[in-house]
Formats: C-alpha cells, sequence, structure tokens
C-alpha cells in the first residue's frame, strides 16, 4: 500500500484506541504500542500497529522518525472562551488582595468586563487576539477545539462572534466546535430582568444561531451558565429544552460556585456534557453517570482563582462517570491555553493517574464535543491528528510542567508546528 506519511520509530505508541468514551479502569488504558508505527494517507490513518507489521503492508513517500519518543492524538481541548478582547489582569490582581470573584462581578467586573471590551472591539482585532490564542493553543498539542461565544449578550453582539468563529476555523488548523453561550450572565440592559433577557435567548437568539448552521459548517452547541449570581436550574432547562427543539447539541456549566441544580438538569435534557461541577454530590454523578453525561472538569479555573477545592473526580470516577478535561481558557479566572498544564494540574489537584488524564484531554474529551468519531484516538479511519513529544515516557505529560513537550504536530496528516514554532494555515475548512 502506498500512502503519503509513515510515523515510525515511536517509543510509546498511545493509540487510545475504544469503542466508546472511557469509563473507570478503563480510563488507565492509553492503547499503548512499543516501537510502534502509523500510517496516513490523504490526512486519515490507514494503518496503525507495531512498526513491523505497518511495514510490511506500507510504503511511504515520507517518512518522520520519532526518534523513540511518545506519539500520541492531538489534544481536544472541549470547554475554552477563545473569542474575546482585553483581559481582566486588574481583577486578578485585586483577587490576590482577597476580593471574590463574586465580589468583584456585583462591582460590575467579571463577565461584563470582558463583554464591555468585546463589543467596543473591532471584528479583525477581535479575530486577530484569538488567532494568536490558537496558535499558542496549537504549539502546545490542541488539534481540535470548542469555541463559544458569552462575550456579546445581544443578538448582534453574539452572531458576531460566531462569525469570528467560522473566520478563524477556516483559517487555522485548529478545528473548532462552535458553541452558542448567550446565557453566560445577564447583560447591563437587562438587570433584574432576567426572565425578559432568557425570553430573547430563546424567542430570538437560539433561531438566529439554528439559521447559521451551514455557515458554521457544523450545528452548534448551546451552553447555559447556571450557577451563582448567573442562571437559575429553571432558566437553563427553559434555555436548553428550545435549544434541544431546534436541533441543537445541549452543554452546560455547573455547580462551579454553589450547588443550584444545573447537574442534573444536565442529567433530565440528556445534555452532551456538563462542565465544572465542583459542587456536586452522589446523587449527582448518579444522574449523570446512568444517561452518559460526560463530566468536563476544569482544575485550571479553581487555580486560577486561588481555590482549594476542586471537582471530585476520584468519586466521579468510582461512581462511574465519563470524565474529560478542558481549559476553560476566559479573560477572567483561567488564561491558560495549555492542555499539558491541565493535564500536570489534574494529577496534583484531581488525583488523577498520567493515563487517565491523557484519556480525559483526548478520546474522552472528543466525545464530549461531539467528535469522537473523527479525532480523539489513532485509529484506522480517523482523521491523522498526532502528536510527537520529546519524551520517551507518557508519564512525563502530567510529571513535567511549566514547559512544552509537544515537539511536533501533525494535522490532518501534515506537519503545522514544531518545537513550539506554528508551520502553516489551514488547506481546507475542516469538515464535520
Amino acid at each position: 500500500m502506498k500512502v503519503d506519511l509513515l510515523i515510525h520509530n515511536c517509543g510509546q505508541l498511545l493509540t487510545l484506541a475504544s469503542a466508546g468514551p472511557k469509563i473507570g479502569p478503563a480510563l488507565r488504558d492509553v492503547g499503548l504500542v512499543p516501537h510502534g508505527a502509523i500510517a496516513i494517507r490523504e490526512g486519515r490513518i490507514v494503518l496503525v500497529g507495531s512498526e513491523a507489521e505497518v511495514r510490511q503492508q506500507a510504503s511511504a513517500q515520507v517518512e518522520i522518525d520519532a526518534q523513540g519518543r511518545v506519539v500520541m492524538p492531538g489534544f481536544v481541548d472541549p470547554h475554552n472562551h477563545l473569542v474575546f478582547a482585553g483581559d481582566r489582569v486588574e481583577e486578578f490582581e485585586q483577587r490576590l488582595g482577597g476580593a471574590s470573584y463574586q465580589e468583584i462581578a456585583a462591582r460590575g467586573g467579571g463577565i461584563l468586563s470582558s463583554v464591555r471590551a468585546t463589543r467596543a472591539a473591532s471584528f479583525q482585532d477581535l479575530v486577530a487576539q484569538s488567532r494568536a490564542r490558537l496558535d499558542r493553543m496549537l504549539a502546545q498539542g490542541t488539534t481540535t477545539a470548542e469555541a463559544k461565544t458569552g462575550y456579546g449578550l445581544s443578538l448582534p453582539d453574539e452572531l458576531r462572534l460566531l462569525q469570528a468563529i467560522v473566520e478563524l476555523g477556516r483559517s487555522h488548523p485548529i478545528d473548532l466546535v462552535p458553541t452558542f453561550l448567550g446565557a453566560h450572565a445577564i447583560p447591563p440592559e437587562y438587570v433584574a430582568q432576567a426572565e425578559e433577557y432568557v425570553d430573547l435567548v430563546v424567542e430570538e437568539m437560539l433561531p438566529a444561531v439554528r439559521d447559521r448552521r451551514r455557515e458554521l459548517n457544523a450545528t452548534p452547541f448551546c451552553d447555559v451558565f447556571c450557577d451563582e449570581g448567573a442562571f437559575n436550574a429553571a432558566q437553563a432547562r427553559r434555555i436548553l429544552s428550545a435549544a434541544q427543539r431546534l436541533g441543537l447539541g445541549i452543554k452546560i456549566h455547573a455547580e462551579e460556585f454553589a450547588r443550584t441544580g444545573g447537574a442534573r438538569v444536565a442529567a433530565e435534557l440528556g445534555a452532551t456534557s456538563a462542565d465544572h461541577l465542583i459542587q456536586t454530590d452522589s446523587g449527582d454523578w448518579a444522574a449523570l453517570a446512568a444517561v452518559g453525561v460526560m463530566a468536563v472538569l476544569l482544575p485550571g479555573t479553581p487555580f486560577g482563582l486561588g481555590l482549594s477545592k476542586y471537582a471530585p473526580a476520584r468519586e466521579m470516577i468510582a461512581a462511574g462517570v465519563s470524565i474529560a478535561l478542558g481549559t476553560d481558557l476566559n479573560p477572567g479566572t483561567c488564561y491558560c491555553e495549555s492542555m499539558p498544564t491541565i493535564i500536570a494540574l489534574a494529577s496534583r489537584t484531581m488525583r488523577l493517574a498520567p493515563a487517565e488524564a491523557i484519556s480525559a484531554a483526548t478520546l474522552n474529551a472528543a466525545h464530549a464535543i461531539g467528535r469522537a468519531h473523527e479525532v480523539g484516538s489513532l485509529e484506522v479511519g480517523k482523521r491523522a491528528d498526532v502528536l510527537v513529544l520529546d519524551s520517551d515516557d507518557y508519564r512525563d505529560l502530567a510529571y513535567r510542567f511549566g514547559g512544552n513537550l509537544v515537539a511536533r504536530v501533525i494535522k490532518d496528516g501534515r506537519e503545522v508546528a514544531s518545537n513550539s514554532v506554528v508551520l502553516a494555515a489551514k488547506v481546507r475548512p475542516g469538515a464535520h
């Protein structure tokens, strides 16, 4: 068989192969093939296994010698707020001085501060700032990522953020999965009128988002921030139910600061994922596990806020909940673009074994955004999104932190980043 690319001499080839999301003990199975190889043709994996087996069946125009290092799937970031303008470094300093997230928000800061900056930015500035973040994400191994709106909070501004996601997805190597988060906060125009704003989201925003599916080249998700100081469970249920009726996927921010019932709403409606989940209990875990809602855990956020409580990952795993990891990249609580950093944090703060964290940052993360049929593992037929690490032991991703172990990034069978340098833009739009 003639192939375009052969990656060989893989000291540890992590396939992450699985028929579904990894749950319980399966999280520790990274599908390790020693002395492995991958054959790629037209951007897809056609052979994967031991080098001897692959070489017997394939000859390549181009070969990459992995030099005995770790080769694995590209990271999938299933929760981030990519498109925004400005930063909130002043709020970071205020928190260091003892102010809480809620106190800052009550003074007009928090999400609404980023809304003001994002509304004021030109479309070109929004795209440029977000593209720079994508470059840094790519250099650290992210090849597929969700991208939320949520810093517009009006119909024109939210649609502008969706258009920015379209532009970035067309031109950048990272494939983007759009999520509409119009219910991120109550905008200043609707102070003390939360129900009226929910009406706007349900009656005007959601239909407009649905009508842009062709332009987005994907059916977007709808997300709601259901927590203290944001939307309550009844409001979240109304918004997400309306989104389901329109054919959109659904996700929820839940139980980050207080237990408000968002996890139960996710279970009731069969959401694709429920995210954060710091303040959950055994009943919530049982409800999520029973219907297969993915728990997207975001250790960078409590770390960014200087908190001591993290999502109870070990208890969730024991209860049969599928877990994924994401960055929660955002300007206020977690300005982190690095999935390897999240893996290192998850191991230390939530007691995940390195293999569990890697499974959660690849295959399970792909399930959390409905893309596991395409990415998240190295299996025949999937897109050839591959990382070569500057290490011969995959556990180094959790053990070593503060640097970048990603030496080479291959996206759709083409090298797009090497030694933290982005090499190329996207050749074609990603097909979802």
